[in-house]
């Protein structure tokens, strides 16, 4: 059952970035369907230095972040990558989920295809690979994720408290002492988490 907005319009984006483990993924791009178990994700809040958004910078790339929960915010990174987060929160807070890996369940040879890699881990262990492997690009920033090119669905599976680990975040040196919040949430021992 795909979520529905109210999920994602939770005021604490550290409690969407860790419930979001275990939730599935999907795109239906060019009729080919693609999904995956949400292993890891990272918070960001226009309160802290790591978020695009901080001090409620509003710009170009910003203005999605400002929506109301439930809405993709996709953006490049280092000219190269496109990266997938789930906008939380209400209209007019700025704060994000980037979804850093995922566990391949439907689509894997597709997902192998368009990422080229041979080892089946290597393909959504990091949110650059998993956006190429479920071919999210820029044209999806924006794009509600309860529609039928990108969602997600809870199905069901619950991830064991002791299973879930909270740890800094990655790359983002430039944030000073809020590089070190632990805001990012992993499965522990999952062969697809990214590497850091």
């Amino acid at each position: 059952m795909k979520i529905e907005q109210d999920y994602y319009r939770r005021e604490v984006v550290q409690e969407v970035a860790k419930d979001l483990l275990g939730k599935v993924l999907y795109t239906r791009i060019n009729n080919q369907v693609t999904a995956g178990v949400i292993v890891e994700t990272e918070a960001y809040s226009w309160r802290e230095r790591g978020c695009h958004a901080y001090n409620n910078l509003r710009t170009a790339r910003t203005e999605v972040m400002f929506r109301t929960g439930g809405c993709a915010y996709v953006y490049l990174c280092y000219g190269i990558h496109n990266m997938f987060n789930v906008v939380t929160n209400i209209e007019g807070t700025a704060e994000a989920v980037l979804v850093r890996a995922l566990e391949p369940i439907e689509g894997v040879q597709i997902m192998q295809r368009r990422t080229g890699a041979h080892s089946l881990p290597r393909i959504t262990s990091g949110p650059g690979k998993l956006s190429k492997a479920m071919a999210i690009e820029r044209n999806l920033n924006g794009a509600f994720l309860w529609g039928n090119e990108i969602w997600i669905e809870d199905s069901g599976t619950e991830i064991a408290k002791n299973a879930v680990r909270a740890v800094s975040r990655v790359g983002i040196d430039y944030a000073g002492e809020d590089a070190t919040l632990p805001w990012r949430f992993i499965v522990a021992d999952n062969p697809w988490i990214s590497r850091s």
